[in-house]
């Protein structure tokens, strides 16, 4: 009996022994980013409900809690003070039977104009997809009267229906002029951008729809609308952006709390990220009058995203950008720059270089101090250099992602055609991504951001932004300077070690 006993509590210690050892584990495997979140275990895809609340920033994300793969999509969530340190929270939202809780967005109703808090509790309010696989998709709603710790389902729901298979997506917003809320919700087939209002947030009446225009390649989803300031001026732009099956396109124009009008010297499409791996990205809700519009997306591909290898998780999150609009060549254009709370994760600075002349020279990381692909990395390229110039991080046997400007076409360039793509051809087949380069000056400024499997880059203060992902076999740990045999061409190089966010 004494022995039975003894063996029971000595394999539940194992076991309690086995888990924390696990536990103290996560964050720390091959290709697990350091600084961009991601959920601890299990799948995940677009950032939902981005709202700020009594100073915290709430993250919510499809997430399936079950396994490492599409499925069962439930709200997850997350909390920062500062969109860079995040503390994981409870599941918000769960899949109920056969509905899956798709993409959607959050807002603190402070005037309980729901009527589900009291004025001394006021509710924070998801509005949402609620999905019936191969059935129907229509707008649900939940609520917390605790600041998010518990949530609620609407009794009443769904609080809009249009009897249709594919109709998702809503984000909604206080348009004060009108006094009212405002929800922009996507007709995916369609190619289009559906707007109603509500006073409640429970009953709601149409207003206008915008498109199809741009790219109507792909499904049309995760519409955002925003207001943004314009660059070095007092003047404001309206942002739409929606996604489209694998890449995301943007709008800029005008909102009047009833419809969108597109700016008309807008003659081509626009994307916010040239990269690959930028997907869903929407903004903050409720920021402080004197705060910068937030954006943050899924970083990650569609076409490949079930296969990418990583494990215990799969999926995360850009870095948040701040966003302004600027007129460029007549055509106004969205300007993104990392938030500058990243500099607090910057350690003393380990490399800095005025020039970088020898063609191939190759920087390692370890002589310099840095022991992982976990750093930003700054540099200049003259942008009269007659030769491809740049650098190429996350090397291994398959060399690695190359950086730089292209003067042949004048053209920003990420190349990832030479990494690893063993888990999925497609990976390889995405390769190549370009961006003009719209500035005059005779110098091209680089900011990149690499964390262990994903790379950010942001051109010429925000003018181009590139996200994309690598995830190499045997990384050497070093950075490569490209075909520099024009002196002096990568000039100003830093380099900062990154602490981890966990």
């Amino acid at each position: 009996m004494y022995k039975k006993i003894f063996s029971i509590l000595f394999i539940s210690i194992c076991l309690n022994h086995s888990q924390v050892k696990a536990q103290e584990k996560l964050y720390q495997e091959k290709y697990r980013p350091q600084y961009h979140f991601s959920p601890k275990i299990n799948w995940t895809n677009d950032p939902n409900g981005l709202v700020y609340v009594k100073g915290v920033y709430h993250l919510f994300y499809q997430f399936n809690p079950f396994e490492n793969t599409w499925g069962h999509m439930t709200w997850g969530h997350a909390t920062s003070k500062d969109l860079i340190h995040w503390q994981h929270q409870p599941i918000a939202i769960p899949e109920l039977k056969d509905t899956m809780i798709f993409s959607g967005t959050c807002i603190y109703d402070q005037n309980n104009s729901t009527g589900l808090g009291t004025k001394q509790k006021p509710p924070m309010v998801a509005i949402y997809t609620g999905h019936i696989e191969n059935v129907k998709q229509a707008q649900h709603l939940a609520y917390s009267v605790d600041d998010g710790k518990t949530w609620t389902k609407y009794n009443k729901n769904p609080i809009l229906d249009l009897g249709k298979k594919d109709f998702r997506d809503p984000k909604v917003f206080w348009f004060a002029p009108k006094k009212y809320w405002v929800m922009c919700v996507n007709l995916p087939l369609e190619h289009q951008v559906q707007f109603y209002s509500s006073k409640n947030l429970l009953e709601w009446k149409f207003l206008s729809d915008f498109g199809p225009l741009g790219d109507t390649t792909g499904v049309w989803e995760c519409p955002d609308l925003v207001q943004i300031p314009v660059l070095n001026s007092k003047e404001k732009k309206w942002l739409l952006q929606v996604s489209m099956s694998e890449k995301m396109q943007y709008f800029m124009g005008e909102f009047d709390g009833e419809k969108f009008m597109l700016d008309p010297h807008q003659n081509s499409i626009l994307r916010p990220d040239a990269g690959p791996d930028y997907y869903a990205g929407i903004s903050y809700n409720q920021l402080p009058a004197n705060h910068l519009p937030v954006t943050i997306a899924w970083a990650n591909n569609w076409s490949y995203a079930r296969k990418i290898p990583t494990s215990p998780w799969k999926g995360a999150m850009s870095l948040p950008r701040n966003s302004w609009a600027q007129n460029i060549n007549g055509q106004w254009q969205l300007i993104q720059k990392p938030m500058a709370s990243l500099n607090s994760l910057r350690k003393k600075i380990a490399f800095q270089k005025a020039a970088v002349e020898l063609k191939d020279q190759t920087i390692a990381l370890s002589a310099i101090g840095i022991l992982s692909d976990v750093y930003e990395c700054d540099f200049e390229i003259t942008s009269t250099s007659t030769e491809k110039t740049g650098i190429s991080v996350l090397n291994d046997d398959f060399r690695g992602v190359e950086i730089g400007y292209e003067p042949q076409l004048k053209k920003i360039f990420i190349n990832r055609s030479k990494t690893n793509a063993s888990f999925d051809p497609s990976f390889s087949d995405i390769r190549y991504f370009t961006a003009p380069l719209n500035t005059n000056s005779d110098k091209i400024k680089f900011r990149v951001f690499v964390d262990n499997s994903i790379v950010e880059v942001f051109v010429n203060d925000g003018e181009s932004v590139f996200t994309v992902q690598a995830f190499p076999v045997h990384s050497d740990k070093n950075i490569k300077i490209l075909n520099t045999s024009s002196p002096g061409s990568v000039k100003n190089l830093q380099i900062y070690p990154l602490q981890s966010i966990w």
